[in-house]
Formats: structure tokens, sequence, C-alpha cells
């Protein structure tokens, strides 16, 4: 499934064409991501962009990540690639600029809904739209997950999660090794296995799970653990979340996925306010 945003043909050779060499002249203020995250610098006949993290004097925390055509894709040594075109520019004569995207859903920091691996509830359509904005939207406890083990339903155990919290964050090995930072996809992130997704669903009232990789499930169990978390339809997986400089504890997280109708996935902006 992908996003077509003012749907159009590319050929091969248009496709591989260098994100790099469209940056610099499409798009000259794309910067490299660790320069800017300060403040907006306004002001003069040339302002510069800085692209924030933080926001509301270290309130808000932006936990998306920035779309880069070096950021991994899923089962692929190359990256996401060239993703955005300018096919009408004010530089070529056009009254104004205006992007078209394509990519999978399932790119950079999105959400699971059920038909994604459940093929009767796609056919039914249970797609994003049906997704529960109550759910996206609360009160969230982000944990730390020992540093050596996937998560397991003794790791799960072991977290100690209150009974009555609804949304939980993972934060694990994959934030410290900067996983999602790094082109090639790695199997050996870390993830639900199958009796941890089993152990949280007969064990706790979690109706949301963030993780910080593309899958919330580990590797060698992926399919099998997404299944049994949207078998019910009524968990929420939230996927590829950057979770760097937040620190264990209770937030107010607020995710909002695309009206993608039919879609079985969506790319989110999400945020954690103190």
């Amino acid at each position: 499934m992908v996003i077509f945003f003012h749907i159009f043909f590319l050929t091969a050779t248009t496709f591989t064409f260098a994100f790099t060499a469209s940056v610099a002249t499409a798009y000259p203020t794309v910067r490299d991501i660790n320069t800017a995250d300060c403040e907006l610098a306004t002001g003069g006949e040339n302002p510069i962009p800085i692209r924030r993290e933080v926001y509301g004097d270290g309130r808000i925390f932006d936990i998306s990540h920035m779309y880069r055509s070096d950021m991994p894709a899923w089962n692929s040594k190359h990256g996401l690639g060239q993703f955005l075109w300018l096919p009408a520019s004010m530089k070529n004569g056009s009254l104004a600029n205006n992007s078209e995207m394509k990519m999978s859903v399932h790119t950079g920091t999105h959400v699971d809904a059920p038909g994604h691996v459940v093929g009767r509830y796609f056919d039914a359509g249970f797609d994003v739209d049906t997704l529960d904005l109550e759910t996206l939207n609360g009160p969230a406890l982000v944990v730390d997950v020992p540093r050596d083990k996937n998560i397991t339903a003794g790791v799960m155990e072991s977290l100690k999660i209150p009974k009555g919290v609804r949304r939980v964050l993972f934060r694990t090995l994959n934030t410290d090794r900067q996983l999602m930072f790094k082109k090639e996809f790695d199997t050996s992130y870390v993830g639900l296995t199958m009796d941890g997704a089993e152990w949280l669903v007969k064990n706790t009232n979690i109706k949301l799970i963030g993780t910080d990789y593309l899958s919330v499930a580990a590797y060698d169990d992926a399919i099998p653990s997404h299944i049994i978390l949207l078998e019910l339809r009524d968990i929420i997986l939230v996927e590829s979340l950057k979770l760097d400089c937040i620190e264990p504890g209770i937030y107010s997280l607020h995710c909002l996925p695309l009206r993608l109708l039919g879609a079985e996935g969506s790319p989110a902006r999400c945020i954690l306010i103190k």
C-alpha cells in the first residue's frame, strides 16, 4: 500500500535519481538533521529555518521521525530512497511550489490498523480511519526495557506496569543503537516476542503499544505477534517512535494518523507533553 499525492507515474530511472541532488536543487533549505534542534531564526532577508525536537519551554517533545531518503525501510539495504519530488516549481515558472510524495504507509513513525495482518479485517474495512482517537490520545507510560532482551513474557512481567495503564511506549536498545538513523534495515532490532504479546493481551489493560523501530514485534515473530495484538481490534500499534531524549515516566501522548480510506497503516505525527 502506498500513498499517492497528485497521482503520477515514475519510471525506474526517475525513481533511482539521487535524492541528495534533488535536495540541492528543489529543496535547498533541507539541511543535515543533526544541525538544527533549537529555534526558528527569523528576521533579515534570508531567515534560516531551525528544526526542533522540543517545544514549549521543554514540555513538548516531538517523538516522530523526520522523513529522510536514508531512513530505514522494511527489509531494505538501501533505505527509503527518493520519496519527494517537486514537479511544479516557482523556479521553473510555476505560480507556487507543489510537491508530490510516494512511499509505503508503514514508513517512519506510523500506526498499524487491524487489516495490516488480518485479511478478513482488511476486506471488512478496518482501516486507519476506524482507529479510536481516544486511544491514540491520552496519558501514556514510557518504560525502559532491559537492554539485552527482546520483550518476552518474562520481561513484560518484570516491568511491573500498573494494571490501569492503557498506553505504553517501550524505549529499547533500538534507541541506544540509533537504528532509525541507519539506512540498512537491521533484523536484530528489539521487539515483542509471541509469548510477550500473549502476556500483554492476557495480563494488562494496554490498548496502545509504541516502540522505537519499524515493528513492535521481533523480526522472527513479526507476523504471529502482530496477529496476537491486532486480532481483537482493540489495540493500536505505533511504530518507529523517536524516544532518544525521553525519560521514563508518565506523559500526555497525542498521536494523529492520516485519514486514509482503505489503508491498513498511516504515517503519524506523535508528541509527548509533560
